[in-house]
């Protein structure tokens, strides 16, 4: 091969994808003042999203939430962004309740672009990776279709679905990261030079149709929040328009076709070999899975406001196109729809588990941090935590630091991480609230409350947004310390919707475990109360009415922590531990936890076995 051409101006770090992983690794980066270059393959399609048009929902709020604390730019992009607001689980305790928001997609993208194009730290690219150069196992730069290479100290893999991509619509393949988009292949195989193990993945997406062309008479009309709830603390984006989303039903007639059609669909004729996720189906697998459910949801989501396009969340699929007409027009309320975009898979390269730190980096190379789908995560939120952890292991790098890692108490993000650390996937990893065993501590609320600081430290989250926090916090303390001072005598019955509402006796600490009890209504009797800032009268109420079931997790973290801090040298030989079986000696030599706690993660690892790797360290 020629020399290649090197670009004159040398980067602190490469992004390579522009998807909602790479958005916030180049962010984080570019923060601390660090010049980083983002590669995309279409800068026209920067933080595209590619599936759903939404941000945030079960457990995905609160990573959001986690983000934005974190001095990321999900959130305040979402809000800039969002035509519909929605509190999923509102009826279900604080831990569960998760913030949901329908977005523009084309403002989303648009704005995420504004954000990063106005970093003067941010360089962008629209080019193809090739390869990576390494010197002694250090990357010194990023090799492009054209034989260009960028000179750089670092880099950061934020690839998608774009690692040999191939899409199916029944029996048509083609090569594409996503339908219309191009696909990097020379990428998956410098990675297996390199030594790194990759393995199929499979995602998928339902068809887009013509709004214009359904009879929204016969579905569901599901409108948003009356009080909306922000994805950011710290940003102010005007409120767009808010319109309804609605919803659908398929039949059996619907079944019936998808039934039909099965030696033709890709996912059951061996066309497929990638896995998955299975917490987000395709109708056909849907309809085998299941088959004893009579009907299954449509969500019908609006994807803009200037746009006829709508995304009809639970069907997607890779059935030959004259199958994908066949059932949608058997839908009630679908009869006539004009699908504008057909639906599709893509299978696509992904990193086998076991092979990234709790940093973001690659063992083998500790230059190089993964982020996103090549990650084997789904789920836009998903990618954008890993990106900003990604981004922020990067500058520790930069900076020869140790590595910034969140515990499984401190954040979702945490658990997310550690998960795909110590007990690896084999599908595409989802977040969910049940996989966080302190999910009362983790809540969306007060994600502010646990990560702002950390965000301030890390360079993320500006001054003026540090104070807007330390100011809440203030006043939550507050207004804590005050309700014990105030009784039921303070609160003026005559202004209560309900006057029977509020015992006649007792403090407002004591008032407000009651379940009847809430701070609106304490606060629309007391003009005192009523002064805090709905988000603070929030939190408070959420601490005093859970106060105990707060204190037993604290003592349960407290026990969990220990664990953490009970460290395993690097150099540790688990060989002269007595009484491990070869399979947990192998996998401790492969995944070499860092403590106790980490290693009590590792699958197939007993109590037993925990114990005696205690016992040997102590000696």
């Amino acid at each position: 091969m020629d020399q290649p051409l090197i670009y004159p101006t040398p980067f602190d770090a490469i992004v390579v994808g522009g998807g909602h992983a790479g958005c916030e690794a180049a962010w984080a980066i570019a923060q601390n003042g660090f010049a980083v270059l983002l590669i995309t393959l279409d800068i026209d399609r920067i933080a595209q999203m590619s599936c759903n048009p939404s941000i945030g929902g079960i457990a995905k709020g609160h990573l959001t939430k986690e983000i934005d604390a974190l001095g990321g730019i999900m959130g305040r992009v979402a809000d800039a962004s969002a035509i519909q607001y929605r509190t999923l689980n509102a009826s279900k305790g604080p831990a569960v309740r998760s913030s949901r928001v329908q977005c523009d997609t084309q403002l989303y993208r648009r704005q995420m672009l504004r954000m990063l194009s106005s970093n003067p730290h941010i360089a962008l690219v629209q080019a193809k990776v090739d390869d990576i150069i390494l010197e002694d196992n250090v990357v010194t730069g990023v090799l492009v279709e054209g034989n260009i290479l960028y000179r750089t100290r670092c880099a950061i893999l934020c690839t998608g679905t774009f690692l040999r991509g191939l899409c199916h619509i029944g029996e048509h393949h083609f090569e594409a990261g996503r339908s219309g988009d191009g696909v990097s292949t020379r990428l998956s195989h410098t990675l297996e030079r390199l030594g790194i193990q990759l393995k199929r993945l499979k995602t998928g997406t339902p068809p887009r149709i013509s709004a214009h062309s359904l009879d929204f008479s016969q579905f569901e009309v599901q409108p948003g929040d009356d009080e909306i709830t922000r994805l950011s603390f710290y940003g102010n984006a005007p409120l767009l328009p808010q319109v309804p989303c609605h919803i659908a039903y398929t039949t059996q007639h619907t079944h019936d076709i998808i039934r039909a059609a099965r030696e033709r669909s890709p996912l059951f004729n061996g066309t497929i070999h990638g896995i998955g996720p299975r917490y987000c189906p395709s109708i056909e697998d849907k309809v085998f899975r299941f088959a004893d459910k009579e009907r299954h949801q449509i969500f019908i989501e609006p994807m803009g406001l200037e746009t006829d396009e709508i995304y009809p969340a639970g069907i997607s699929s890779s059935l030959p196109f004259d199958v994908q007409l066949a059932f949608i027009h058997s839908i009630p309320g679908f009869e006539h729809a004009h699908v504008i975009r057909p639906a599709y898979a893509v299978e696509y390269d992904a990193i086998e588990s076991g092979q990234m730190t709790h940093g973001m980096a690659l063992r083998a190379i500790p230059s190089i941090f993964i982020a996103g789908q090549i990650n084997c995560t789904s789920g836009y939120e998903e990618a954008a935590a890993q990106g900003l952890m990604a981004g922020i292991n990067a500058v520790h790098f930069l900076r020869n630091e140790p590595p910034f890692v969140l515990r499984r108490d401190e954040a979702y993000i945490g658990v997310m991480v550690d998960d795909l650390v110590m007990r690896g996937t084999d599908e595409p990893y989802r977040m969910f609230t049940s996989r966080a065993e302190f999910r009362l501590s983790l809540r969306e609320d007060n994600a502010d409350e646990r990560l702002s600081e950390y965000g301030h430290r890390e360079h993320l989250l500006a001054d003026d947004d540090y104070q807007k926090f330390l100011n809440k916090h203030a006043l939550i303390e507050e207004l804590s310390a005050k309700l014990p001072t105030m009784r039921a005598a303070d609160i003026d019955r005559s202004r209560l919707t309900n006057p029977d509402a509020i015992p006649s006796a007792g403090n407002l600490a004591q008032l407000i475990k009651m379940p009847e009890v809430t701070m609106d209504i304490l606060a629309q009797g007391n003009d005192e109360i009523a002064a805090y800032p709905h988000e603070v009268r929030r939190s408070v109420e959420i601490h005093h009415k859970f106060d105990g079931y707060i204190q037993r997790e604290a003592a349960r973290i407290e026990a969990f922590v220990e664990m953490e801090n009970r460290k395993i040298p690097k150099d540790f030989d688990y060989t002269k531990v007595h009484g491990l079986t070869t399979e947990v000696l192998t996998k401790l030599q492969k995944y070499r936890p860092a403590s106790l706690g980490e290693a009590s993660r590792l699958p197939g690892l007993t109590p037993a076995a925990i114990n005696a790797i205690w016992i040997t360290l102590r000696k």
